[in-house]
């Protein structure tokens, strides 16, 4: 008896319980442990350990897929890609932690390409025949973008990353979002329905379409027609930013400039403001450079001048004329002492010599010198005098004034 077949109506189990009874039933069943599944290879993903992991779908069904390093190796199976249609060899079980049903693949036939597959290449090789995927067709993108609209759900994250992208790198820029949808059936009228209300709205210099990765299915609006006619018809250059790097949608090759993700596409849309930062530093630096050397050089056509100036100033003529004038009055005043010394000289000899011949020494002995009283005349006979008139007599001691009674 199963464990299950004990359980009353009203019992209950343990998620460990019934993760293990359906492992074991798994295990029991021949059939599934050694079964032959063909479908459509989505979600491959290859990880650095070498092992993969990708979904076999087929219509609305699928499986999800482990393929060991191991059997790989083994068995020299070929690279798988989304796309591709294969038949699987190996056994069902059921992976306990993620509660999940998977195929652990022991062996893989390729059977060519799947019917999504094939869709893609019919319409890329239509589209490139009528050459919207041409080179000269693709527009530069705006190196300034004042406006960016933006194309993808509102709930995505890739929404957020593209917005904090263009925010951290060039704030100055608007976004105006078209919101559309992104997977579904509904998907590729929603995007091609945004595209065109942003051309009729007309004030993004650039639009980007976009989401973030999935498996084949979940990006394959961006493989329709009408997503292609609408990025190739839009009058504003168009980045398209769809899935992980190794994904390629039609969007992709019709855009005017394909980036590898979301991220990527808003990066490639705006300039980095810390790039005109840096280079408005640079520049600031070299203005200050030149502005020094021109200064320096300037400085030293001044001190160039100053000295020529000194050479041909007037002050050091007047300076030498100074020191001629202090030369000069130096020896005059020499000579005027000289002079003064030597006039001194014959002064005292004269003085000496009239002192030798002075009446005061005449007088000294005994001696005197009459004069008329009225004007000093020295009168020296009787012929100069009358009766009346007043006369000085000079003796060493003094002056006599006498009357003259007769002559």
């Amino acid at each position: 008896m199963h464990l299950l077949d004990s359980l009353g109506a009203h019992s209950a189990i343990s998620v460990s319980a019934l993760s293990l009874y359906l492992k074991e039933m798994l295990e029991i069943n021949d059939i599934l442990q050694n079964i032959w599944v063909h479908g459509e290879v989505s979600n491959c993903k290859t990880y650095p350990s070498g092992h993969c992991y990708f979904t076999l779908k087929e219509g609305d069904s699928q499986l999800p897929c482990v393929f060991f390093k191991s059997a790989r190796l083994r068995t020299s199976a070929p690279t798988l890609r989304d796309g591709m249609a294969l038949a699987v060899n190996g056994r069902v079980a059921f992976y306990e932690r993620d509660g999940k049903l998977q195929i652990y693949v022991d062996e893989v036939i390729p059977l060519g390409e799947g019917a999504l597959f094939q869709r893609y290449e019919l319409l890329k090789a239509q589209l490139e025949a009528e050459g919207l995927f041409a080179s000269e067709r693709k527009r530069p993108l705006p190196v300034q973008p004042a406006v960016i609209g933006i194309v993808t759900s509102l709930q995505a994250a890739a929404l957020r990353d593209m917005l904090r992208t263009l925010r951290n790198r060039y704030p100055l820029v608007q976004v105006i979002l078209a919101p559309a949808l992104v997977q579904g059936v509904e998907a590729p009228a929603s995007i091609a329905a945004a595209l065109d209300l942003l051309n009729e709205h007309g004030e993004a210099d650039v639009v980007i379409v976009g989401r973030g990765g999935g498996s084949i299915e979940e990006l394959w609006a961006f493989n329709e027609e009408v997503v292609a006619r609408a990025i190739a018809r839009s009058r504003i250059p168009v980045i398209s930013g769809v899935g992980h790097e190794t994904d390629f949608t039609i969007a992709d090759f019709v855009a005017d400039h394909r980036a590898s993700t979301p991220t990527a596409a808003a990066t490639a849309a705006v300039p980095d403001i810390a790039d005109w930062q840096s280079t408005l530093l640079q520049k600031q630096q070299v203005l200050t450079d030149l502005m020094t050397a021109r200064i320096e050089d300037l400085q030293d056509q001044v001190a160039y001048a100053l000295r020529d100036l000194e050479h041909v100033s007037p002050q050091n003529t007047v300076i030498k004329h100074k020191q001629q004038v202090d030369e000069y009055t130096d020896r005059l005043h020499t000579y005027m002492q000289h002079l003064l010394s030597l006039r001194a000289e014959r002064l005292r000899s004269a003085s000496l010599q009239l002192h030798s011949l002075s009446p005061l020494l005449t007088i000294a002995r005994g001696y005197a010198v009459v004069r008329q009283h009225s004007d000093q005349t020295v009168v020296t006979s009787v012929q100069q005098v009358q009766a009346g008139d007043v006369l000085t007599i000079q003796v060493q001691d003094g002056l006599i004034p006498v009357e003259v009674v007769r002559p």
